[in-house]
């Protein structure tokens, strides 16, 4: 992917993913791992961790601590 040098990273990659949820990519319960946002993306993990907290406040995942990141339900 190639980001847009006016936009932060992280908004450009929530974009993504939300798009992948609402087309349905992304179903419920699937897994959002950092680490494969990570790679996917080439950026850091503190970038992915504003992606996964910008999600999680729009209520698009849910995070349980020790298990992941997951998509919603609808």
């Amino acid at each position: 992917m190639e980001f847009d040098p006016t936009q932060p990273k992280w908004v450009q990659i929530v974009d993504v993913i939300r798009r992948r949820i609402a087309t349905g990519e992304y179903a419920a319960h699937h897994l959002i791992s950092e680490a494969q946002l990570q790679q996917e993306f080439g950026v850091a993990r503190v970038t992915v961790r504003k992606v996964t907290a910008a999600l999680r406040a729009e209520g698009l995942i849910v995070t349980t601590p020790g298990m992941g990141s997951f998509v919603a339900k609808r």
